[in-house]
């Protein structure tokens, strides 16, 4: 039986080794591929890819090469890395129509069963025609309210302050797309989300599984060795499919009850069922979909700015004092600041780019594919090639931020005011060209309205231990495609006793 299963599987092997290296020669142009590690026959550099804090790896690549592309070979599969803003405009902008393709990764597609997330453009109609700059504003309410409630759990349990962040974003993310208000941390849904969003920001870092460059390899039994992969997807293809029909279950139960209040997914079933539409069951699941790719991507990157945020401002209590002084300035002691306030506190708004650009939570954009030959500056990009942005490298960039490891919000000003000459971080931060994330702009909207909330009524400092001596966090992030702060301790206290009794009367109207 050994023998057998050794046969079979070197078989496999060098049907892998025969199909890629026929590609590899097919592929063969007289242009160069773009600098990178040396490559070995066949393998190319498999080995050498990180499964690790990718984003780092290439920069150091691209800074060795003295080039803002370059190129990788993982058993066949071309990879591109850009790591300039330059690049990543040359070719996911100007040539959009041919780098807007998503890869196809074997992991989170077929094993833990992601396809309804492959929608592409009619899903990206739907969610742009609910989270573009202006429709975003329908939600200013929720977002407001979500808020407040945050300050009310800080103040009553200031201890375990990503827990709030999480059950911030998951609450608002489920208000908004199903209409289902989450009151208590620990919330099923929130549990789900954030257990179907770890397994998405491991799977989907190159590298980091096999199966996702020799696809064959999901027909490996999850009993044979090395195959953990198989043990995991199957964990994580469970959690994914409840991500999908059960809130959308749920949502549909209370239309049927006449107890649905207005969100995405009730507003959207309500058009459908006045619409003649002979295709009703197909733009059901349609709306299901959608549903359930705004329910992932809007709560764990929210939570991780948030997080972001309080490291920053223990790393920089400077900034937290001036950003203090000028909403005390324009509001005055006892108001919250509101969303029309934004424009009169652009120390604010720079802490907010700076949080988005210091320690960005997307360090490398989900990546893009093209599906043809191409050619730019001379190299070729060959046909079939995963073409990664990293986001880190450009927003980290010393020619653009100098001194880009310090979490300075004055880099953004000039003369009091946000300066236009400086590049903004969105440009990078939500992704490019047409995969931009089509939620950003609710995303600063709830980040402006929180961290000002904040900053108005609370101060954060350094946790403390038994003898009174500060305690450094370690400003370690979670190394995956979203990044997160690792457990960290801090102090949140409200700023005066003014700033207590703010917080309640704001609260206790929210609920």
């Amino acid at each position: 039986m050994i023998l057998a299963i050794s046969s079979s599987l070197w078989s496999i092997l060098a049907l892998i080794i025969l199909f890629y290296g026929t590609r590899w020669k097919r592929n063969r142009s007289r242009l160069p591929l773009p600098p990178g590690p040396k490559k070995l026959p066949i393998i190319g550099n498999l080995f050498d890819l990180p499964s690790e804090r990718q984003w780092e790896a290439y920069h150091e690549w691209s800074k060795e090469y003295n080039s803002d592309i370059i190129h990788v070979d993982a058993a066949g599969t071309s990879i591109v890395v850009l790591s300039s803003m330059e690049a990543v405009r040359n070719l996911f902008d100007k040539r959009s129509a041919l780098y807007s393709d998503r890869v196809w990764l074997t992991m989170l597609v077929e094993l833990m069963g992601w396809d309804f997330s492959i929608g592409e453009r009619a899903h990206r109609k739907l969610f742009h025609e609910a989270f573009n700059v202006n429709a975003v504003k329908q939600f200013h309410p929720q977002e407001r309210v979500a808020a407040h409630r945050l300050l009310r759990r800080i103040l009553n349990d200031p201890k375990d302050i990503m827990q709030h962040f999480r059950h911030l974003a998951a609450g608002l993310i489920m208000d908004v797309t199903y209409g289902i208000d989450i009151r208590s941390p620990g919330d099923p849904y929130t549990t789900l989300a954030e257990e179907a969003m770890y397994g998405v920001s491991i799977a989907t870092l190159p590298g980091r599984f096999l199966v996702n460059t020799i696809p064959a390899l999901k027909y490996v039994p999850s009993w044979f060795p090395g195959a953990g992969f198989q043990r995991e997807a199957k964990e994580w293809r469970k959690v994914t499919r409840e991500l999908l029909e059960m809130p959308f279950a749920h949502t549909k139960r209370n239309i049927a009850l006449g107890s649905a209040p207005p969100s995405f997914t009730s507003l959207r079933l309500a058009a459908l069922e006045a619409s003649p539409n002979n295709k009703k069951r197909e733009h059901e699941n349609l709306i299901k979909n959608t549903a359930a790719n705004i329910y992932a991507a809007g709560s764990d990157t929210t939570a991780a700015a948030l997080g972001t945020f309080v490291y920053a401002m223990l790393a920089n209590p400077e900034a937290q004092r001036k950003a203090q002084a000028e909403i005390d300035a324009v509001l005055g002691p006892g108001h919250l600041p509101d969303f029309a306030d934004e424009v009169s506190l652009p120390y604010v708004s720079a802490v907010l780019k700076e949080i988005l650009r210091w320690k960005n939570v997307t360090p490398i954009a989900i990546p893009h594919f093209v599906s043809v030959d191409d050619d730019y500056r001379g190299y070729r990009i060959p046909a079939g090639s995963i073409v990664i942005g990293n986001t880190w490298a450009i927003l980290h960039d010393e020619n653009i931020y100098p001194d880009p490891h310090a979490f300075k919000p004055e880099r953004f000003l000039l003369g009091g005011k946000l300066n236009p000459a400086v590049r903004d971080p969105e440009v990078a931060a939500f992704g490019f060209g047409r995969r931009m994330c089509p939620g950003r702009h609710m995303a600063t909207s709830t980040l402006f309205i929180t961290i000002a909330s904040m900053l108005a009524t609370l101060d954060i400092k350094k946790a403390r231990d038994e003898h009174g001596n500060e305690l450094e966090p370690s400003y370690e992030f979670f190394p995956g495609l979203i990044s997160p702060p690792l457990p960290f301790e801090c102090s949140i206290t409200p700023r005066s006793k003014k700033a207590a009794e703010t917080i309640h009367a704001a609260s206790s109207g929210s609920d």
